[in-house]
């Protein structure tokens, strides 16, 4: 009788439902589902709240331009940001998303352009539509983090730590009973890039005025206390295989730097272009 492990061993399926093969509902996919409506119902509570200058009925076609923001932004920059040369010798893995492959670097290059059209085309301010979506985004990332967890992907380095984790997928072609536990670095990631930020966003929303009189500083924050928290889970967290570090940083650390500069500039920003409030509580 083999003996117990003396670590927990990640062998969750990545469906909820698996109809065939590889076709189903997956728990990454559902995890994209929800983040999307979530961040939809808080937008909705926002106007009617009177924080929020996006009507309610033109929040479903603001999340629609970030949906792809986001999925055309993390798969492209995926391939640009870490497997560059994958992407040019076989261009149609663009296409296999079955495989995996989304970088959140990239889906925040995406979601500035989706920002970006729809302030264009609804006439809206972009610095608050931007900062609204700084708001939700949290929520897609906690749970995008938990499904990556649950897929035994994007795990940790090697450790002993009581909570260790061993991910039979870090070690394919070696018995379970000797693969070696990691850190759960995805659960790090949704407890900080997740459920912290979350909480401080809806904070900030909600306990103070910084979405109706400065314009950019909550995307700001954002950026920067998801650059933070992400540099501190690189720390914990197994490079990609084949992707080469930059001056000595994990990939994640140092696009995670341009994050950091980009959001005190809108901080910055925010401060500076300051709007008054009228004494009914609208900006004016």
């Amino acid at each position: 009788m083999p003996l117990p492990l003396a670590y927990w061993v990640d062998d969750c399926s990545p469906f909820l439902i698996r109809f065939w093969g590889n076709v189903g509902i997956r728990w990454y996919g559902l995890a994209y589902v929800c983040g999307f409506l979530a961040g939809g119902w808080l937008m909705v509570r926002y106007h009617r709240a009177g924080r929020s200058s996006l009507p309610a009925g033109q929040v479903a076609d603001f999340m629609l331009a970030l949906v792809m923001g986001v999925l055309l932004g993390g798969r492209i920059g995926y391939f640009v940001l870490y497997d560059s040369d994958l992407l040019i010798h076989q261009p149609l893995v663009l296409f296999r998303v079955w495989e995996g492959g989304m970088a959140s670097h990239g889906g925040f290059v995406g979601v500035f352009i989706a920002v970006w059209w729809f302030s264009r085309r609804s006439g809206l301010q972009f610095m608050h539509l931007a900062d609204l979506q700084a708001s939700a985004v949290s929520v897609g990332l906690l749970l995008g983090r938990l499904a990556n967890f649950i897929n035994g992907e994007l795990w940790g380095k090697m450790s002993t730590v009581a909570w260790a984790v061993i991910f039979p997928k870090s070690d394919p072609d070696t018995p379970v009973a000797q693969v070696a536990p990691r850190h759960p670095s995805q659960l790090y990631e949704a407890a900080l890039e997740g459920a912290l930020l979350l909480a401080y966003m809806q904070w900030r929303v909600w306990r103070t005025n910084v979405l109706r009189t400065q314009p950019g500083r909550l995307c700001g924050e954002f950026m920067v206390g998801y650059a933070a928290v992400r540099i501190f889970c690189e720390i914990f967290r197994e490079p990609d295989v084949g992707v080469s570090l930059i001056f000595g940083l994990s990939r994640g650390t140092f696009y995670s730097i341009f994050l950091a500069v980009i959001g005190a500039a809108l901080i910055v920003h925010g401060i500076r272009h300051r709007v008054s409030e009228t004494p009914s509580g609208k900006s004016g």
